[in-house]
């Protein structure tokens, strides 16, 4: 029997589910809302790089070319290696583009039914409860609909764009009563190069957020108006930024991104000697500021908790040198809100004078995911209580809800090299090759994730970062398809060389 499976996203996540579906014979249909591939890569500020070094983020079985020689490469480099990607597997003919899915509704057992079993799906097989996903999709250009059927579906619509966070003001405190323009980060970013130049020339901005787009955007502004504009990063809290990834001057993947350095952190279903091995161990913070004290800008919390959480941008080049010089101001503050004028800072009289105001504050990737589905039930199931991770087993099924995965919503210091492990596990999960362990299971396991990461993550856990054990992670998908966890030469070269997607190009 055929089996339809139809993947939402044709993103990195998405391409990868595609590929490795269609290498076990399924008959996958990928609905990408926009007219091209890519997903975030699509389009981005002008001045945005890779954050991950290059040998981290690649395809196991597809090489960067020799013509990329930095290791960072710029969006368009990064763009172009994923639009080679998916020439080079022939995955573009089976991406419907500019389809919109509007919302998944689950036709099969009654939920009366399904929360009565022990198994997922039933019996435990991915297609063992034989309902049906009805796929509602909108074509982008003529507003009409259409309904397909699936026998599963995988959610790959990622967590990084569409519905942005935009922060709520008291009445006659927001961007209603300021004169100037407010737009997110997102609609910048979407701009063509010159017309963002052109729009930023000559304004007094100011930036809110202090993570990937809100420095680069910073950059930018600072380039286009210098010192006779500056550019003002308002921010609530300091965070680890990088100026590349030899902090130290050691590669941070030696540091963090081994075995041994995963000895240094207590780890969901460990035994007693590990446990005690991670009490020992616990991790030396590091006494070089990164010249970050410089400009008052050493965080209170540990670097180690700022990669259990995937918080770790790279600053881009010569960030604080355009501080230092003045075309960047840094200023910091628990709120703010508007005025005629422009902005006001939590405990300043005065306004800070502002002709628009970029929000660089995020996404709503947990109101995304919820949003999809029709039935309440797994809204609720999918979104989880809001004091825990989003509920998923091996961060891609949910043990209540059948014939679904997702892959990209939890983070990763590479997410491409972790979507492709998730979407190996996931071919061969549907493949029969392996079965999921019961409901109950699952949500111990979950429970155990949960446990973690609220302990090293601290308050950003929901974003479901495996970014500092991503190796102890990728060990259990490995014994769930009959790998070898263990995939280098030797006991040295195993517990201190860093791993990364070339380790598992092979089984």
């Amino acid at each position: 029997m055929e089996r339809q499976v139809a993947i939402i996203g044709a993103g990195i996540s998405g391409l990868l589910a595609c590929k490795y579906t269609l290498s076990k014979g399924f008959h996958p249909i990928v609905f990408e809302a926009k007219s091209s591939i890519g997903g975030v890569w699509t389009k981005t500020v002008e001045t945005t790089k890779l954050q991950t070094p290059k040998p981290a983020y690649q395809f196991s079985d597809f090489p960067w070319p020799s013509t990329v020689e930095e290791d960072f490469p710029n969006q368009h480099q990064v763009f172009d290696y994923i639009q080679s990607y998916a020439n080079h597997f022939d995955l573009l003919r089976h991406i419907k583009f500019n389809t919109k899915v509007l919302s998944i509704e689950y036709e099969g057992p009654s939920e009366e039914e399904m929360q009565s079993w022990s198994m997922w799906g039933g019996i435990g097989d991915p297609f063992g409860s034989k309902g049906k996903w009805k796929v509602i999709v909108e074509d982008a250009q003529s507003f009409s609909t259409e309904v397909h059927l699936a026998d599963f579906v995988i959610l790959c619509i990622g967590r990084f764009s569409d519905i942005p966070n935009i922060p709520e003001f008291p009445p006659n405190q927001g961007p209603e009563v300021f004169q100037g323009k407010v737009m997110h980060s997102m609609d910048y970013a979407a701009m063509e190069d010159k017309s963002a130049a052109d729009f930023v020339k000559g304004k007094q901005i100011t930036v809110v957020g202090f993570q990937k787009s809100a420095l680069d955007i910073a950059m930018e502004c600072s380039l286009a108006n210098g010192t006779e504009h500056p550019c003002t990063v308002l921010y609530k809290k300091e965070h680890w930024n990088l100026p590349d990834y030899l902090p130290w001057g050691v590669p941070l993947t030696f540091l963090y991104l081994n075995r041994f350095s995963e000895l240094l952190v207590h780890k969901p279903g460990e035994g007693f000697l590990l446990s005690l091995l991670a009490t020992l161990l616990s991790p030396v913070p590091y006494k070089n500021k990164l010249r970050l004290a410089k400009f008052g800008m050493v965080p209170k919390h540990s670097f180690h908790t700022e990669i259990n959480s995937c918080l770790i941008p790279t600053v881009p080049e010569k960030f604080y040198d355009k501080v230092e010089e003045g075309s960047i101001n840094l200023k910091k503050s628990k709120s703010f809100s508007f005025c005629k004028e422009g902005v006001l800072v939590n405990g300043e009289a005065q306004p800070l004078k502002t002709d628009l105001v970029i929000l660089a504050t995020g996404f709503q990737g947990d109101k995304k995911l919820k949003d999809v589905f029709v039935s309440p039930t797994f809204k609720d199931y999918i979104a989880g209580s809001l004091d825990a991770t989003v509920p998923l087993y091996r961060e891609c099924i949910h043990p209540r809800i059948p014939q679904l995965a997702v892959i990209g919503y939890s983070e990763s210091v590479s997410n491409l090299y972790t979507s492709e492990m998730r979407c190996r596990w996931l071919a061969e999960l549907l493949d029969s090759t392996f079965k999921l362990p019961s409901i109950k299971e699952m949500e111990k396991d979950v429970a155990k994730w949960d446990e973690y990461m609220k302990r090293y993550s601290g308050q950003y856990y929901r974003r479901s970062c495996i970014g500092a054990l991503h190796i102890w992670y990728n060990d259990q998908l490995c014994r769930d398809m009959g790998w070898n966890p263990k995939r280098k030469k030797g006991f040295i070269a195993e517990l201190f060389e860093p791993y990364g997607p070339l380790d598992y190009v092979s089984q």
